[in-house]
C-alpha cells in the first residue's frame, strides 16, 4: 500500500431522473420498487405500488463504512414519495432490529406519519425510537397491532397477511401481500432453525398453496455460507457452560437487540443464582421494553446497576453489554480504553463476543479483540467457541425454503448485488428456472401485470441521505469527500492580508497546517509555500483591487499543485483573505 493513500471515492449512487412515466401511479398492475438493501447490508425499505395505493414495508438504517467520518448511519431516499403522500396507506415493520425501523422516526415524520403496522414488540421500539427523536411524537403514531401471526388486514387494494419466521428477536414475522396481479411472499430476515429451544420447527411448505402468481422476495445474505449454521441449542449450551464455570466476572458483548439470547442468560442466571447487569442506553431500553410487554419475565434483584456490581463476589456477576462490533463509545470499548467508571478489567474477567461481525467493521473489532486479549487471559469469541449463533440463513437453507414454497419468481434481496447473485445460482442449479429470476439494484422498478413481469426503464431516486448529529440530509457527497481529505491528507490553512485598495500583499503570509506536516520540522516547506503564495498573488490585476473569490481560488488551485509536486499529497487549502 502507497504510503500517501488517496482517499477512496465515496460509494454513493447518484442516478439520474427517473423516466417520466414511473412518477405516475400504475393504472392497473402491481410494481415493487427497493429503495435501499438490495446493494448492502441495511437501508432495508421497499415500496409496493398497486392502482393508486402504497405500502412500505421496512425503514432501517445502514450504518456508515470506515470512509465516512462523522457520519452516524444512512437512511433510505424517499423522493420518489414526494407529493404521493396521501397514496401511502401504510408502513408494514417485519421486526425491529434497526436495519429495519431504525430510520422510521425520521421517515414517518417526512411522510406525515402514515399507519403502520406490526407486532406489538416491534411496534413498541418504534413508538420509544419516534419518542426518543422528538419528545410526544410517539404521540402521532397511528398503530395497526397484529396480535396474532394469522391476522388478516387491508391496507387499500392491498390484502395483507403474516407468518411466523425464526430470527434472533422476538415477532419477527414475514410478510404475504395480496394483490390480483401476483402474490408477494417477503420472509423479511430469517433462519432455519432445525434444533429449536421451546418451540417447534418452522416450515413454510403452507405458502406453496398461495394464488399464483407468487413472487418470493427472499433475504440472501447466506447464500454463500456453506457452513453449518450453530444451532441455538449448542450456542445456550456453551453460554450457559461460560456463565457456570467463568473464574470471575464475565462480560459478554452483544447486540442490544439481540432480546432472545439476552432473556436466556437473564433466565439462567437467576436459575443459578447470578447477578446481571445491563449496560449500553438501547440495551437497556430493549429490554424495559421487552419486561412490559411479558416477553422477558426475571425477578427484580436479578438485574442489578452496574455501579453496584461491587457489592457482590466476582463469580456471581454478568455484565451485558454492548459494543461487540468495537464502536467507539459503545461499552465495551469504555471499558477496553479503561474509561468506564465501573468496571476495569481483570486478569480473571471473561470476554465473550456474542455477535456476528457487520460487514466493514472487521478491522475495527479486530482492533478491538487484541487490545483485550492484553487485558485479560479469558477472551472468547467465535473462532474458538460457538457463542453465537446467527439470526441468518445459509445457503442449504435458502434451497429448501425456495423448494417449500415453490415460488413463481425469485427475487433475491436484502444484500450486496454479489450475495444476490448467488442466491439466484442456488436456485437455478436446482432447477430454477433462470428467466423467472431478477435481481433488482436499489431504484429498479418491477412491474406486474396479471401475473407477467416486466423491469421497467429507468430507476428512481436512492442517493444515500446522510445523519449527522441533529443533521438529516445536510451532509452532501461533496462534504464526506472534504472530511476523507482532511482525515486522509490534512489541511492548509493561508491566512493572507491584502490592500482593499490596490490589492497589494501588505504582509507575509501566515501558514497554518493540520495533519498535513508538522511545520516546527518542515520549515523549509512553509517557507517555499509563503513564496508560492507571494508569487501567485503578484500576478493579479491591481487596477480592480481585491477580488476576494479570484485571489481564493487562486490560491487554492496554484498551491495545490505546488504542494503535491512538492509532497505527493493533497491537503485541503483553505485560504483566509483579510482586506485591510
Amino acid at each position: 500500500m502507497s504510503k500517501h493513500r488517496k482517499p477512496r471515492p465515496v460509494t454513493t449512487r447518484s442516478f439520474s431522473k427517473p423516466e417520466p412515466g414511473l412518477n405516475l401511479p400504475p393504472k392497473d398492475s402491481l410494481r415493487i420498487i427497493p429503495i435501499g438493501g438490495n446493494e448492502e447490508v441495511g437501508r432495508n425499505c421497499t415500496i409496493f405500488e398497486y392502482g393508486n395505493d402504497i405500502i412500505i414495508l421496512d425503514m432501517g438504517v445502514q450504518f456508515p463504512e470506515e470512509d465516512m467520518p462523522g457520519v452516524d448511519y444512512i437512511i433510505p431516499n424517499l423522493s420518489y414519495l414526494r407529493g404521493k403522500e396521501n397514496r401511502i396507506r401504510g408502513v408494514v415493520f417485519s421486526h425491529g432490529h434497526l436495519d429495519h425501523i431504525g430510520a422510521s422516526a425520521i421517515l414517518l415524520e417526512q411522510l406525515g406519519y402514515p399507519q403502520i403496522v406490526g407486532r406489538p414488540l416491534t411496534l413498541a421500539m418504534i413508538k420509544h425510537r419516534v419518542d426518543d427523536f422528538q419528545k410526544g411524537a410517539a404521540k402521532r403514531l397511528k398503530t395497526i397491532v397484529i396480535k396474532n401471526v394469522h391476522d388478516r388486514i387491508s391496507l387499500g387494494g392491498f390484502k395483507i397477511g403474516f407468518f411466523p419466521v425464526d430470527h434472533s428477536i422476538m415477532d419477527a414475522v414475514g410478510v404475504i401481500i395480496h394483490t390480483p396481479h401476483g402474490t408477494v411472499v417477503h420472509p423479511g430476515d430469517w433462519t432455519y432453525e432445525k434444533d429449536p429451544v421451546g418451540r417447534k420447527i418452522i416450515e413454510y411448505t403452507h405458502l406453496a398453496n398461495l394464488p399464483k402468481p407468487t413472487i418470493l422476495m427472499l433475504e440472501s445474505l447466506g447464500s454463500m455460507s456453506s457452513k453449518e449454521r450453530v444451532p441455538e441449542r449448542v450456542m445456550y449450551a456453551n453460554l450457559e457452560k461460560l456463565i457456570t464455570e467463568a473464574p470471575g466476572r464475565l462480560i459478554i458483548g452483544t447486540f442490544s437487540s439481540q432480546l432472545e439470547r439476552i432473556k436466556h442468560v437473564l433466565e439462567f442466571a437467576e436459575k443459578i443464582g447470578k447477578k446481571v447487569s445491563l449496560d449500553g442506553f438501547s440495551m437497556k431500553n430493549n429490554v424495559e421494553i421487552a419486561k412490559v410487554l411479558g416477553y422477558i419475565a426475571v425477578k427484580k434483584e436479578t438485574i442489578v446497576p452496574v455501579e453496584k456490581i461491587h457489592d457482590y463476589p466476582d463469580r456471581r456477576v454478568i455484565v451485558l453489554c454492548t459494543g461487540a462490533q468495537g464502536e467507539s463509545n459503545a461499552v465495551l470499548s469504555r471499558i477496553m480504553n479503561g474509561d468506564h467508571r465501573s468496571i476495569k478489567i481483570r486478569k480473571t474477567d471473561t470476554i465473550v463476543f456474542s455477535s456476528s461481525v457487520i460487514p466493514g467493521n472487521e478491522r475495527t473489532i479486530q482492533r478491538l479483540k487484541d487490545s483485550l486479549y492484553r487485558l485479560t487471559d479469558n477472551v472468547i469469541h467465535s473462532d474458538i467457541m460457538d457463542v453465537h449463533s446467527s439470526g441468518h440463513s445459509t445457503a442449504e437453507d435458502m434451497r429448501a425454503v425456495i423448494r417449500q414454497i415453490k415460488p413463481t419468481y425469485f427475487l433475491p434481496v436484502y444484500a450486496n448485488h454479489y450475495f444476490l447473485k448467488e442466491a439466484q445460482k442456488l436456485a437455478v442449479r436446482d432447477g430454477f428456472p433462470k428467466d423467472k429470476t431478477f435481481i433488482l439494484d436499489n431504484g429498479n422498478v418491477m412491474e406486474f401485470v396479471q401475473g407477467k413481469p416486466k423491469l421497467l426503464p429507468g430507476k428512481v431516486k436512492t442517493d444515500y441521505v446522510f445523519v449527522d448529529g441533529l443533521g438529516v440530509g445536510d451532509v452532501s457527497n461533496v462534504v464526506l469527500r472534504d472530511r476523507q481529505t482532511m482525515a486522509n491528507e490534512g489541511m492548509v490553512v493561508v491566512i493572507v492580508s491584502v490592500d482593499r485598495r490596490t490589492g497589494r500583499l501588505v504582509n507575509e503570509p501566515n501558514i497554518i497546517t493540520h495533519g498535513f506536516v508538522y511545520a516546527k520540522t518542515n520549515t523549509r516547506l512553509i517557507e517555499e509555500t509563503k513564496k508560492k503564495v507571494q508569487a501567485l498573488l503578484k500576478d493579479t490585476d491591481k487596477r480592480t483591487g481585491p477580488n476576494e473569490g479570484y485571489l481564493a481560488n487562486r490560491i487554492r488551485d496554484g498551491l495545490g499543485t505546488f504542494l503535491f509536486q512538492k509532497t505527493e499529497r493533497r491537503p485541503m487549502i483553505i485560504p483566509v483573505i483579510l482586506d485591510v
